[in-house]
């Protein structure tokens, strides 16, 4: 089964995530806060991690160093949740080993099947090539503007 843990200091975004996910037949740990999610990564080992940026204290850009730098938890792929949509910001979740971005509000429906599509690719070995993706994604939404 599944783990994905929920880092976002706004419980009905958390609850929308389970909800959604747990249908998907996903196990979901929530934290409310950086620190928390830090330490819940830790000690759950979730297979991916949906991270707010934006939350009071230990925001979660350093939550994403913190959890990167860290053997335990350096492999768990991030996936960046956030109503910051600058594209500063989402080649910033980029750049700091994100896997993908995705802005608030969003389409609860199609969290389970991102987060799985994610998992499978990684699990090929394609990680390299997915953050590659969606840096060319991102480039070729920046020319457009």
């Amino acid at each position: 089964m599944t783990k994905v843990l929920v880092i976002d200091d706004e419980a009905p975004i958390r609850l929308l995530c389970r909800v959604n996910l747990e249908a998907e037949g996903m196990d979901v740990i929530e934290a409310a806060d950086g620190p928390s999610g830090v330490e819940k990564a830790r000690d759950e080992g979730p297979d991916v991690i949906l991270l707010d940026v934006m939350m009071p204290g230990l925001d979660g850009w350093r939550v994403a160093v913190q959890l990167l730098e860290d053997e335990r938890t350096t492999g768990i792929p991030i996936i960046f949740l956030t109503a910051r949509a600058e594209f500063r910001d989402r080649a910033r979740g980029l750049d700091i080993g994100g896997v993908d971005y995705v802005t608030k509000p969003f389409n609860p429906l199609e969290l389970a099947p991102l987060v799985q599509s994610l998992l499978d690719r990684i699990d090929r070995g394609e990680g390299d090539e997915l953050r590659a993706e969606k840096l060319s994604e991102l480039r070729s939404l920046m020319e457009s503007e």
